[in-house]
Order: structure tokens, then sequence, then C-alpha cells
């Protein structure tokens, strides 16, 4: 018999709030992330605006050594920040470094869909290229690899159990939250901190407008250029940032008296194997439908317990292919349709680090009784009309509020599907 998961800690880098309380606010108030980036406009990209969260470096200077921000780019640091304050959330201290004691039964899966990327551009090749190989220092391996973050990680909170990282494009961060549970499920570790990040960088970002899947339409109206679900919808906004849970089986939680958020009832994962429509940049819609109810089949609950989607709505033309998938998964009329929205409405698309963003997001909402609204919606989609209801424009409280479903569909035709529980003793 696997055992039950719960949350009992969080931690959050967003653009537009950093910390649990702020980032609840944020998301309470409708507060945009999305701002002018300078440096687009220099080089000439088509999308100028991004989401960027504000003050990490002062926050990393209180929480990290001089040795340790070194070797620190702006994916470490978000990432290491939202770690520490899921730990500390969860009731730890931090381990000092001259103590010799291991964690062995928890680890980490804190993923990355691009990875070092801006370290790659601003250091390693123009470094190389100018003949300076031994100017690198010591730590760019360990700035450019994938698992970066969760091995520095691993170090700042002394992990001993399995430490990796994962990487499925925008699925990422659901991702890792799936893949810990399942550890943890099958007995494997009592604790995991699992989650994404993402740097800030316009080497990351590039390679997307040059797709033209950016939104241009917006540039001298940031707050308004992130437009999931809208007819006016002109591509997605860049986003950045870290999101980590800190998952632990039930037992490990009652016997020391933590504080549960929630409990993650179940996922799914899977691939549209590129067939049906689906490609390296779209999903294949029957994948889309069995993920979904995969997920729901795993977490053992009847698809009308669902009181809330927190869909991947992206402000693409997938937006109304989504939420016919979610109607036709659900078996849902336009009057039993669940409530949906779109955090990205507010921080842009964190890429790797969009699903766990989202997940702290769905656990505030639980624990606070309320849907965030989805901004610059008000023109809904044509074909998302006979769902329009559904979508909450300003926050809707919601006191019986208690399963939220929450989706990831990424390049590659990745899919991931975890489902929460409020927490009720």
């Amino acid at each position: 018999m696997s055992r039950r998961v719960v949350i009992t800690g969080m931690g959050v880098v967003a653009p537009n709030a950093v910390g649990l309380d702020a980032y609840e606010q944020a998301l309470r108030d409708g507060i945009s992330g999305i701002r002018h980036i300078p440096i687009l406009d220099e080089l000439k990209f088509g999308c100028r605006v991004a989401g960027v969260p504000q003050g990490v470096d002062e926050v990393a200077e209180q929480y990290f050594d001089e040795d340790e921000l070194l070797a620190m780019n702006s994916s470490h640091r978000f990432g290491c920040v939202a770690a520490v304050d899921a730990w500390t959330d969860a009731g730890f201290e931090r381990p000092e470094h001259d103590d010799d004691r291991v964690n062995w039964d928890a680890g980490a899966v804190i993923g990355t869909g691009i990875g070092g990327i801006d370290t790659i551009g601003e250091r390693v090749v123009p470094m190389v290229d100018g003949g300076r190989v031994r100017r690198l220092g010591s730590t760019m391996v360990e700035q450019v690899m994938g698992s970066g973050v969760s091995a520095r990680v691993s170090g700042l909170l002394a992990l001993g159990n399995q430490v990796t990282a994962n990487s499925s494009a925008c699925s990422t961060g659901t991702e890792a939250i799936i893949e810990g549970a399942g550890r943890i499920r099958a007995g494997l570790a009592d604790r995991m901190l699992c989650g994404g990040t993402e740097g800030a960088s316009h080497y990351i970002w590039a390679g997307f407008d040059s797709m033209r899947v950016l939104c241009r339409n917006h540039n001298d109206e940031p707050e308004k250029a992130s437009r999931p679900l809208s007819a006016s919808a002109g591509g997605f906004v860049p986003g950045s940032g870290a999101g980590i849970l800190h998952l632990e089986s039930l037992e490990s939680a009652e016997a020391r008296g933590a504080r549960v958020y929630a409990e993650v009832l179940g996922g799914a994962l899977n691939c549209g194997g590129h067939r049906s429509g689906g490609s390296m940049t779209a999903p294949n819609p029957v994948s889309v439908r069995r993920v979904i109810a995969q997920a729901i089949a795993d977490a053992e609950i009847d698809r009308e317990e669902i009181d809330l989607i927190n869909g991947h709505l992206t402000a693409t033309g997938a937006d109304p292919n989504e939420v016919a998938a979610w109607a036709d998964a659900l078996d849902a009329t336009p009057e039993t349709f669940p409530v949906i929205n779109s955090t990205k409405s507010m921080i842009g698309h964190g890429l790797g680090a969009a699903g766990a963003l989202e997940s702290v997001a769905c656990i505030l909402m639980l624990r606070g009784g309320f849907a965030h609204p989805s901004l610059n919606c008000e023109d809904v989609h044509p074909k998302i009309e006979p769902w329009a209801a559904s979508i909450p424009h300003g926050t809707r409280e919601m006191p019986g509020l208690r399963t939220i479903i929450k989706s990831g569909f990424g390049f590659g035709d990745v899919n991931a599907c975890v489902i929460f529980r409020c927490w009720a003793e």
C-alpha cells in the first residue's frame, strides 16, 4: 500500500512577489509581475517584456556567503532561495557547514527547462572564443550543468536521498512534484524538495522570440501582455523564478507534528508521441485527455470532485484546444465545468519553473479558499466563450474549495498533471 504524501513547506521566487505571504497577496490582488526589459529593446527583440523576480540578489546576499554567491547564476539564486525557504517553512533549520550529519531520508527533484544558457552566453562562449579559458574559473561546470541547482541545494541542506534534476520543457516543475511524490509513496524517501527554477536572461528567451511565439503587441503596456484565454492573445510572455514544495510522507509529518498545507492526491505523466497533431511544439490532444484521466484515476477520485483547474494556458492558439480537452476529459458541460484560471496571466510563462510556481499558487488558493483572477481575458476567445462563466476576472472567494488539478503541457509533446486537496485533520 502506497504512503500518503502531504506538503509541509513551500518557497517561491516569482515575478510579482518573493515569499509566500507576498505571493498570496499578489495573487489575491491580481498583481502582474510583467515588466519592460530594456535590454530586449537594445537587442531588437519582438517581445520586449518579461516576468523577472525583483530584489532576489539582496535576499540571496542574506542567505548565502560570498563563495556560494560567486557560483550562482540567476537560476541558482532563484532555486536556492526558494528551496531554503521551503525547508525552513517546513520547520527545519539550515545545517551548519561544519556539521557532518546527513539527512538520509530527504532528497530533491529540482528541474529546469533551459538551464545555465545565460552563463554560457555571457561568459563561457566569449571567454573561450577569446582564448581566455584559464580565466573561466572553477565554477563554470556547476553553473551550466542541468543538475547544478539540485546539487547546490543538496549541499546547502545536507540532503542524502536521491538528488536529481529533471527537464521536460514546460512540464518540468509539475513533473518534478509527481516524481518526488512517487518516491515518497513507494517508501524510498520520507521527504523531498520538488519543483523547478528558470533564470532570467535574453539568451533563454531569444529562441522563443525567433519562433514568434512571444507576445509582441503590448510592449508599451507590460501588464496587459500576458493574455491567456483571450481573443486578443498574441503569444506568451517569458517568465522566470522558482517554486519549491517540501513533500513529506504523512507518517513523517504526523510524527514531528508538522503543519500540513495540502495533500498530493495523485498525478500522471505521458507523451503524445508527436502523433495526431502533436509535435515538438504542440500537444497531441489525445494524450492531453489521457493524462488528465490518468491523474484522476491515480488520485482515486471522481472527476466531479474537481473544483478548480489551474491550466497550462499560455496565451497562444493552444488555449481553446486545452479548454476543450478539459471539458472532454471531465465530461463537463458549461454548467458543470469547474472554475479555471491561469497564473501565467500574472507572472508570464516560467518555462521549467512554470508548473512549480503555479503549484505554489494552487496550494495558497486551497489554503485561503479563493481562486485568483485570470487577467486580461475580458474578451474571452470565441471558442472558449461557452465556458466563460468559469473564468474569474477578479478574486473569487471559494470557501468550499477542496480539490485543484494542475497541468503542464510542454514542448516535445510531454504532459504532466497533478491533483492537490486541501488538508483537514
